[in-house]
């Protein structure tokens, strides 16, 4: 004997279906109004429709009766039904309008919190998160969403009032015609219950599907050029088109599902019309029911076609719309590692005491004890840093490879995650200090020179107010690149291509760069920023950014140890730890791990001078 609880044939697996779909309830919610005339409008349809078979059932009986009234009479009863229709077309277009409309707002504010989620969650998510599945979900599987959301609901209510008012009718005109004719019923709701389980798996599987060839066709646009430079076309042309044809496999896996679920439901519906026209004929001949009632009888089981129908259709895009809305689920339930601190208690508006520290910004940083390990290595990225950033100071961080440099940078803007006491700006905690107020303080030019595809002026400015045309020259003199722009055929408003390919690498650090000038921050922060510029002009744009800010807090990384000289101070990682600290010319006489670097670097470049 089966030891598993037994389940219920006829259960159908909505409340599992319905609970994805939980997130948009506020949207429902904002839309009520237009939702609920919309659905007034469609229950108004549904019950002209079910008028019409009684007017046509009058019809018929007139014709039998065949009085001298019957022509004027006729005549009443077309105008009636062409009043209905008219009456069925207006407000058709209310509930169209409204009901659909209320899918693109639902669209619209599930793809906007998506992102707005997106933009909360740490550097690891998108590490571990393939920008294709992102891509994926914000499109494909939002749009399933609103299929679900808009012409789903319609199905739904639509099929179940005219299912259950054709029922109805059918019922007061003759109930035992009305049993036989839904004798196929209980067959449609298993059916429907196996196969919509199997849509279910497959909806998942195809959205799936579909994330990766998302990923794999952005990829070979992002990296045509590496593609063409080595020659491998037709390698990457095999790998589209083997994720394409697993993407179809899927789909054509799904589509026999779809293409059972539809047929079935035709020919159980066509079932019963036969089982009527069989024995509603000999009613109407015995005269059991009248010509008229037989008629409308047959009219309101074409109407039962539909709801029959639409079972199969709500079925699919509810399914699909679940599927979906469980994959969007997933990234709504990512918990940010990083968030704004919790308002103390005791504060009447919510604010933040730390907050106010930063009004006016000093430019003060201190580093106490700071261990940092990555998530799955063995090893700690920084071990027990203590640095102390006085206010207008130029402080440089030097090292190899792996040392620490770009973790210790990030940590400033909470970039990563740190324990409480161990990082200050201006004397407080980095992580009771809301990340829009600290942020908004820091100018960090990172190692990838990221730019938008837009023009130079909005890629410098970057949504910022109040920055003059002036400001922005002299921001872009500071990074060494105004001639170069000015030499341009439309100089600032320059479009440039995905990611700024039409400019080369040092040309791009050059411009993210002045995007940190042209703010004016308290601090900022450069990480490694020039690599792509040749030693003479990364020591050059250097001078000029350290003479224009002389009065704020910098901090900057380099590889180059020969361009950082002008430095207050230098600190020197190794391993993660903090080895060395000094000027440069005390560090030079120390003859440690920074001067060992320094005579390197000062080889290479005599050896690239006499190549």
């Amino acid at each position: 004997m089966n030891s598993r609880a037994a389940k219920p044939i006829f259960s159908f697996p909505f409340a599992a279906m319905l609970k994805n779909f939980q997130p948009l309830r506020v949207y429902f919610v904002q839309n009520r109004w237009a939702l609920v005339i919309g659905l007034l409008s469609l229950l108004l349809v549904d019950l002209l429709q079910v008028i019409i078979p009684l007017v046509i059932k009058k019809a018929i009986d007139l014709l039998v009766t065949q009085t001298p009234e019957t022509g004027s009479l006729l005549f009443r009863q077309g105008g009636i039904i062409v009043a209905i229709a008219l009456t069925i077309a207006m407000f058709r277009y209310v509930w169209r309008r409204l009901i659909l409309g209320h899918s693109r707002k639902v669209e619209q504010g599930l793809r906007n919190r998506m992102y707005g989620h997106l933009q909360t969650l740490p550097l690891s998510f998108f590490q571990k998160t393939k920008t294709g599945d992102l891509m994926a979900r914000a499109i494909n599987d939002i749009n399933a969403v609103r299929m679900a959301s808009g012409m789903g609901l319609v199905a739904l209510v639509d099929g179940s009032v005219l299912g259950i008012a054709a029922i109805g009718f059918m019922m007061s005109i003759d109930l035992k015609l009305t049993l036989i004719a839904l004798i196929p019923a209980p067959v449609v709701v298993i059916l429907t219950k196996i196969l919509t389980r199997r849509m279910s798996k497959g909806f998942e599987t195809v959205q799936s599907t579909f994330s990766d060839l998302t990923e794999r066709v952005r990829e070979a646009f992002a990296g045509i050029r590496v593609i063409k430079a080595h020659n491998r076309e037709a390698w990457e042309y095999t790998r589209v088109k083997t994720e394409g044809e697993r993407y179809i496999a899927e789909n054509m896996k799904l589509a026999k599902t779809l293409a059972v679920f539809f047929p079935v439901m035709t020919i159980f519906t066509n079932a019963g019309l036969a089982i009527v026209i069989l024995l509603g004929g000999r009613y109407a001949i015995s005269g059991s029911i009248t010509p008229g009632d037989f008629v409308a009888f047959i009219s309101y089981l074409n109407l039962l076609t539909w709801p029959m129908m639409a079972m199969g259709w709500v079925t699919n895009l509810l399914q699909r719309g679940s599927a979906s809305m469980r994959r969007i689920n997933r990234i709504l339930e990512e918990v940010p590692d990083i968030t704004d601190p919790v308002p103390s208690q005791g504060v009447s508006d919510g604010t933040l005491p730390e907050e106010s520290n930063l009004k006016p910004v000093e430019g003060a940083i201190e580093i106490r004890g700071l261990s940092l390990k990555y998530p799955g290595q063995g090893d700690d990225a920084l071990k027990n840093i203590c640095l102390k950033i006085n206010t207008s100071e130029t402080v440089a961080v030097v090292g190899r490879v792996g040392s620490g440099k770009s973790t210790l940078l990030q940590v400033i803007p909470r970039l990563l995650d740190v324990q409480e006491d161990t990082v200050f700006v201006d004397g407080s905690d980095i992580r009771k200090i809301p990340l829009k107020t600290l942020r908004e303080k820091i100018g960090f030019v990172s190692q990838e020179a990221f730019l938008f595809s837009d023009t130079i002026r909005n890629n410098v400015v970057f949504g910022r107010d109040g920055i003059s045309d002036q400001d922005l020259k002299d921001a872009l003199r500071a990074a060494g690149i105004l001639e170069e722009i000015q030499g341009l055929e439309n100089g600032l408003d320059t479009m440039l291509g995905e990611r700024g390919t039409t400019l080369s690498g040092g040309q791009r650090q050059r411009l993210t760069i002045a995007r940190a000038l042209v703010g004016s921050f308290p601090f900022l922060i450069l990480d490694d920023a020039l690599s792509m510029v040749d030693t003479r002009t990364e020591e050059g744009i250097l001078n000029q950014i350290l003479d224009r800010r002389s009065n704020k807090t910098n901090l900057i990384v380099s590889h180059r140890v020969s361009t950082i000289r002008r430095a207050d101070r230098i600190v020197v990682l190794d391993r993660g730890e903090r080895v060395e600290e000094g000027t440069h010319d005390s560090l030079i006489a120390l003859g440690g791990v920074y001067a060992t670097l320094y005579e390197e670097q000062i080889q290479e470049e005599a050896l690239e001078k006499e190549t």
